[in-house]
């Protein structure tokens, strides 16, 4: 039996969109993978990468996955570029932390550009949001002490 940070729920909306059973339009996808607009963008290009499998969010992510998160990365980079946003220096990469998750599966989110992105979505996405922890920071977490804290 899956423990329940990793079970699939009927009722979650990201498993759902990983199974095909909903209309929404899918950017890009792999075995492992799914990457689609976010329904309420905090930037003129806003795209969450899902994992197939569910896991609750990156606090349940150890060091072996790090793996997933860089193909995370490396998927959300490319949906920019096929998008054409020529400057990947002006991304914001991260996850949110829970308890503030509009769904409790692990997502990436991959905003562009950044610097244009309004008060609202800098406090929910930005540096000095408490909630929002970015790639590079979830990465040195696995490294050093094989969690996300």
């Amino acid at each position: 039996m899956e423990s329940p940070d990793t079970s699939e729920s009927d009722d979650c909306p990201f498993c759902q969109i990983a199974n095909n059973q909903t209309d929404t339009e899918i950017l890009l996808s792999d075995d492992e993978l799914v990457c689609f607009r976010d329904i309420k963008p905090g930037s003129t290009h806003h795209y969450l990468v899902i994992t197939r499998t569910h896991i609750d969010s990156c606090k349940h992510l150890q060091a072996d996955d790090i793996p997933l998160v860089e193909r995370m990365v490396e998927m959300g980079k490319s949906v920019l570029e096929k998008k054409k946003v020529s400057d990947l220096d002006d991304v914001r990469l991260g996850f949110h932390l829970p308890p503030l998750l509009s769904v409790p599966h692990l997502h990436l989110h991959a905003l562009a550009p950044a610097s244009t992105m309004t008060l609202k979505s800098q406090l929910r996405y930005g540096p000095q949001s408490y909630w929002f922890i970015t790639v590079d920071k979830v990465l040195s977490q696995l490294k050093t002490r094989g969690k996300v804290k």
